[in-house]
């Protein structure tokens, strides 16, 4: 009985020192999610993720056959879904994957690319706590068969063409101001309405255009 509370008490003891530990470091970096993470804070939050991710998902197997189709329709997809924050390249470097924090990953890398299928699969579909990562299951077969497309695009991200890309580009999400220009556009070639207002000088990023 003396040795468990003996252990209980370390366990008790080493607790709060790894919790003194951690709120000296918070309050000596602050909780800004402008400043990029040093290593050792990238190294606990990725073996946090890690350990989150449940462990039947790494042995899941995707079930989608890999074929031009299926990759333009995850190309499409990401693009439309996933790119305001992770570029069209995947590389994370946009308004809102740079303001996030954990910063959004560079998926063309090791730390995205080394994962299993499965595990990919399981982040797209359950996302992850305390980041910008939501969760994207539909609870349907057809929204399952679509994060599993999307897991054969992102092994695909280090090998992105121009051309792709470009075409990226005409499926991201436009903005208020974009679709707005496009109306005002429109109107005028019809011949009427006022000649379209000059875009906005303003940068922004949209999926990876500035």
């Amino acid at each position: 009985m003396k040795a468990v509370l003996k252990a209980f008490g370390l366990l008790v003891a080493l607790l709060l020192v790894a919790g003194g530990i951690g709120l000296w470091y918070f309050v000596n970096t602050g909780v800004s999610a402008k400043a990029r993470p040093g290593r050792l804070e990238e190294f606990i939050a990725r073996r946090v993720r890690n350990m989150a991710i449940s462990r039947h998902a790494a042995s899941l197997t995707n079930p989608v056959e890999y074929s031009g189709n299926v990759i333009a329709e995850g190309r499409a997809h990401f693009a439309d879904h996933c790119a305001t924050c992770h570029a069209n390249s995947g590389s994370g470097d946009t308004d809102i994957g740079r303001g996030l924090w954990p910063k959004a990953p560079d998926m063309r890398l090791s730390q995205t690319q080394n994962l299993t299928d499965g595990e990919l699969f399981w982040i797209i579909e359950n996302g992850v706590r305390f980041t910008g990562m939501p969760a994207w299951s539909t609870g349907n077969k057809e929204g399952e068969e679509a994060s599993w497309h999307l897991v054969h695009f992102i092994r695909r991200l280090p090998m992105m063409t121009a051309e792709e890309l470009e075409d990226m580009e005409s499926l991201n999400p436009r903005s208020p101001a974009e679709i707005r220009q496009q109306m005002e556009e429109e109107q005028f070639l019809k011949g009427g309405g006022d000649q379209p207002s000059a875009p906005s000088t303003t940068p922004h990023t949209h999926g990876g255009r500035k």
